[in-house]
């Protein structure tokens, strides 16, 4: 069944995956009311959104999705028939040091979410309605040198952030299976692409080569990922959002396996020429670091239901991606200072003011 929505709630909007969703979802849905609630944490980036500010469809609200009072209202003012919900603390090393806040907002955070969605969908205000859940490859784990994930694989997660995201995976399909709810739920490879934080590696590689700084490489460097494009991740939540199957699980990767080492070395190489440098400069700032604990091995996707059931598959390879990746962020220097310096977290203010 085709499901079209006419009130989309956008949870986490203004970070780096679900800005990248509005900005791409928004001119193919005109029409369709985008509601964008973020607590507007470090990682969330307001100049991300510039594009989509003025259009009447568009309402940003600062708050909380632990907030159930907030989260109530405005599925019942905006009359919202889907919920898309990205919002959640998403950096592995922060969550070794500080587990406790990746528990409330992924995990007690997805259970407001849900339990407000269930009353407003179970209230009969919408003629139909569909819970969005947007999950990660690391609650499969680490895979060895063969294989892949699939929508089957168990899960077992190995650091507080993945652990976090797995029990918000299993609130969600309890969610269905008790209630009948309609959910669905998403699990993706490693995102790159513009609007990033600079903490991430590839943008982090972008910043530090700009600036001649160390680039830190974890262990060996020859940790692999999947990557995929976050405008290609944009596209499958959408399309999962209309064409996937209530209580669905949908894994979206890019078919893209790269050992760290080896992204390394192609971004040196690819800022070296973007930059007029030396070629081989930027390799001399490789600097091998203390491995993170329980840092995965491998992790792999298998996207084929996703292509089989409803179509998608990725549009980019890495090699376009990352040099279209590398020209954004070289074109757009005065956003990246905006970040270094902290300097993004006025633009709420000075585009909404605190009353708003």
């Amino acid at each position: 069944m085709h499901f079209t929505p006419k009130s989309v709630m956008v949870t986490g909007g203004a970070g780096f995956i679900g800005s990248n969703f509005i900005n791409c979802f928004m001119p193919l849905n005109p029409g369709c009311r985008v509601i964008n609630l973020d607590a507007l944490t470090y990682a969330g980036n307001l100049e991300n959104l510039r594009s989509v500010d003025h259009n009447p469809d568009y309402r940003f609200i600062k708050g909380d999705i632990c907030d159930a009072a907030l989260v109530a209202k405005l599925l019942a003012d905006e009359k919202v028939d889907a919920v898309v919900h990205f919002a959640a603390e998403s950096h592995v090393d922060r969550s070794i040091s500080g587990p406790e806040i990746f528990v409330k907002t992924n995990v007690l955070g997805t259970q407001v979410l849900l339990e407000e969605s269930r009353k407003h969908w179970q209230s009969g205000a919408v003629a139909d309605f569909r819970y969005l859940q947007i999950s990660t490859d690391e609650v499969y784990g680490s895979l060895g040198e063969t294989g892949y994930f699939t929508e089957e694989t168990p899960l077992a997660p190995n650091s507080p952030y993945s652990a976090s995201k797995t029990g918000a995976d299993l609130l969600v399909r309890a969610y269905h299976e008790t209630y009948g709810m309609p959910t669905l739920n998403t699990r993706c490879s490693n995102n790159y692409g513009p609007f990033h934080f600079p903490e991430k590696l590839i943008p982090l590689l972008i910043s530090n080569i700009i600036n001649r700084k160390a680039l830190p490489v974890y262990g060996d460097g020859l940790n692999v990922r999947d990557w995929l494009h976050v405008r290609d991740h944009a596209i499958a939540v959408e399309t999962v959002l209309k064409g996937g199957k209530s209580g669905g699980v949908y894994n979206i990767g890019g078919n893209n396996e790269w050992k760290n080492i080896d992204i390394v070395h192609l971004v040196c190489d690819l800022m070296d020429e973007s930059l007029g440098r030396k070629k081989g400069e930027s390799r001399g700032l490789i600097a091998f670091v203390k491995d993170r604990p329980g840092h995965d091995r491998r992790y792999a996707i298998d996207a084929a239901k996703l292509k089989r059931d409803l179509g998608w598959e990725p549009s980019y390879t890495f090699e376009s991606g990352i040099r279209e990746t590398i020209d954004w962020y070289l074109a757009n220097q005065e956003w990246v200072a905006h970040v270094t310096s902290g300097e993004y977290q006025q633009y709420y203010e000075t585009q909404y003011g605190e009353s708003k």
